[in-house]
């Protein structure tokens, strides 16, 4: 739930997000009933791209950007939080062997909030 988010990821409280927290991958069950507003695919491959996109951080990767409008975003962008003109995208491999990836870093995007302070999906 949002709330065991959010006690489990031991980070900044968003009750919206997932995380990784050293072995631990959480995956917040809102996210994955609801998907995200504008994610441009389908709630499974919203699913998909979560659970790579989380244990990839278990596995060492951090955070990418969106390689150019129009491309696919890479899987270790933070495609929860907005696309920055790229595609939806849930593989880190989509082409076979060699990983798709992006320039490192992360936008400041603001965590979807509604009145109240709760997380509006």
């Amino acid at each position: 739930t949002p709330g065991t988010r959010d006690t489990l990821c031991q980070d900044v409280p968003d009750a919206y997000t997932s995380c990784r927290n050293g072995a631990r991958v959480v995956l917040n069950v809102a996210r994955w009933v609801k998907g995200v507003p504008r994610y441009g695919a389908s709630l499974d491959t919203y699913r998909q791209y979560m659970v790579n996109h989380e244990v990839g951080h278990k596995l060492g990767y951090g955070h990418e950007r969106c390689p150019g409008r129009g491309r696919a975003a890479p899987v270790m962008q933070q495609q929860t939080l907005g696309l920055h003109g790229c595609a939806a995208n849930a593989w880190p491999y989509p082409k076979g062997k060699t990983r798709y990836s992006g320039p490192v870093g992360a936008y400041d995007d603001e965590i979807p909030r509604r009145e109240g302070g709760y997380p509006a999906r």
